[in-house]
């Protein structure tokens, strides 16, 4: 900051109140220089002679496991009605198959949450990966 000049007329001492611009254009025109220089070398690229090749994509459609859990916490693997001590065993077997197919839960809006837990926590410990909620959209609009 300038505090003024040595010809003491005027402003007896009193600061200037103007930015010295000099030094933060001499600042950006070296970054100018820089970046200019630097840009070239940002873009190069080798260039390489890729064999081209065709082929249909597999269509494997994904397997889904539908898991529905009712009220009184009864389990139905695909409709069909198991128990507790199946579930593990057949998570287990759901585990190894390439691709894993997705496990889809529905539990009843009155499930105990500990039934819903130990199907999670077993599906977990059995090496299921890929775990969904199936649920339904509320019929009330959203404002």
């Amino acid at each position: 900051m300038a505090f003024g000049s040595f010809n003491g007329g005027g402003n007896n001492g009193a600061p200037m109140s103007e930015i010295n611009m000099v030094p933060l254009i001499d600042v950006m025109l070296v970054l100018l220089v820089i970046f200019i220089i630097t840009a070239p070398l940002l873009s190069h690229a080798v260039r390489i002679d890729v064999p081209q090749a065709t082929s249909a994509p597999s269509q494997v459609d994904p397997i889904t496991i539908d898991l529905a859990i009712n009220a009184d916490g009864e389990l139905y693997w695909n409709d069909g009605k198991i128990d507790m001590g199946m579930l593990s065993e057949r998570f287990q077997v759901a585990a190894k198959q390439d691709p894993q197919p997705e496990l889809q839960l529905r539990a009843d809006k009155a499930t105990r949450y500990e039934v819903l837990a130990q199907v999670m926590a077993d599906a977990s410990r059995a090496g299921m990966k890929r775990i969904g909620f199936v649920s339904t959209p509320d019929p009330k609009p959203v404002k």
